[in-house]
């Protein structure tokens, strides 16, 4: 669970680093404090729904279903919030438990019923998009809070004020000393883990240092951060944790050591059903409106992500910093592509090739 640095976790940040330098010599814009602003809140959209693809890849399932779940959830809550009325904080609140139920009762099929979950997920992209262009009726539905401050809104466009940005580095800054205090205890090296503190510390005041120089920390950043943290703490510190690598790794060895898979897989589902509608949520404030192709494709971003940061198709490998990586990259990707004014078919192309690479280097990985 905690694998020692490897070939390729260096290729990752060598590959980043020529991606940003390539985009930054063909569109010096690239690297600007508006453009990194706007990269950070695409970045926090691809790599929070990518958190819980982790989830569930780690016991060795997928889900297909995320593009097309985000977007109903997120239209559920603009079709509240703008054609009925209700304040905003009760429509996000009933999208959130609508996600953590449908995906707790679809994982249902998956492992009572034992439909693979491919297809379970493939039939759900189908059904969740069929629904979604029914509450919204096939239009364009703004994103407003009914009558009230458009609190729904606010949810991409309000940013952290330079002090709180400070404060809140501050604030990780401990806990990451926090955690490399508890890490003296257990069998990981001290100098390894130092190492990880120090750089991750540079990294925040680094994120900080950029964000204040446009409008300060996006929202959005913010919730990242903490679904991010939530997500390493629940797959590094806790029972569950060591169970969805164990599953992943061998489900019949795990049965028989007496771990509750089937509670274990179901569990992974809820809570990704409660991440794809935080990331709907935030992609319809982040675009203004849910229309009919929102969240379109997403689900192969989030898959993407995963493998390209070294977590494997077939369960039982992965890491958060890992998945962090791979969002960096294909949101780097995608948003250079943007500003050099590529056109949406060559984006496909290229997407389609990085996520195809990304699976070949897995199974190359597998085999040695």
């Amino acid at each position: 669970m905690r694998p020692a640095l490897s070939l390729r976790d260096f290729s990752l940040v060598i590959a980043l680093v020529a991606i940003c330098a390539f985009f930054g010599w063909r569109a010096p814009e690239f690297l600007g404090p508006r453009n990194l602003s706007n990269l950070m809140v695409e970045l926090s959209l691809n790599a929070t729904l990518a958190m819980g693809m982790l989830l569930i890849i780690l016991p060795g399932h997928i889900d297909l279903s995320v593009g097309s779940g985000l977007a109903l959830l997120g239209g559920i809550a603009s079709v509240l919030t703008t054609k009925a009325g209700w304040p905003a904080p009760v429509g996000l609140a009933l999208g959130f438990v609508a996600g953590v139920v449908i995906w707790y009762a679809k994982s249902w099929l998956i492992v009572h019923e034992r439909i693979p979950a491919f297809i379970v997920t493939l039939a759900g992209l189908l059904v969740y998009r069929g629904a979604f262009w029914l509450v919204i009726h096939n239009e364009t539905v703004p994103v407003v809070a009914g009558g009230q401050s458009n609190v729904y809104s606010l949810l991409s466009t309000s940013h952290l004020s330079p002090v709180m940005g400070y404060a809140l580095a501050a604030l990780v800054t401990i806990g990451l000393a926090a955690s490399f205090a508890m890490t003296q205890r257990s069998s990981e090296k001290s100098e390894a883990a130092f190492l990880k503190m120090f750089i991750g510390a540079q990294a925040v005041f680094l994120l900080v240092i950029v964000a204040n120089q446009h409008r300060g920390i996006p929202l959005p950043a913010l919730v990242f951060g903490v679904i991010c943290m939530a997500t390493y703490a629940l797959t590094q510190h806790t029972a569950m944790g060591r169970y969805l690598y164990a599953i992943g790794g061998n489900a019949e060895a795990a049965v028989v050591s007496g771990i509750p898979v089937q509670r274990v897989v179901m569990t992974a589902f809820g809570i990704m059903g409660g991440i794809v509608a935080v990331t709907g949520f935030l992609l319809a404030s982040y675009t203004g409106n849910s229309t009919t192709d929102l969240g379109e494709w997403m689900e192969l971003d989030a898959v993407a992500a995963c493998v390209i940061g070294g977590v494997s198709l077939r369960g039982g490998r992965g890491s958060v910093v890992g998945v962090l990586f791979g969002a960096l990259i294909m949101a780097c990707l995608i948003n250079g592509m943007t500003l050099l004014s590529v056109s949406p078919e060559y984006k496909l192309v290229a997407r389609g090739l990085v996520l195809l690479a990304a699976v070949w280097m897995d199974m190359r990985v597998n085999r040695s």
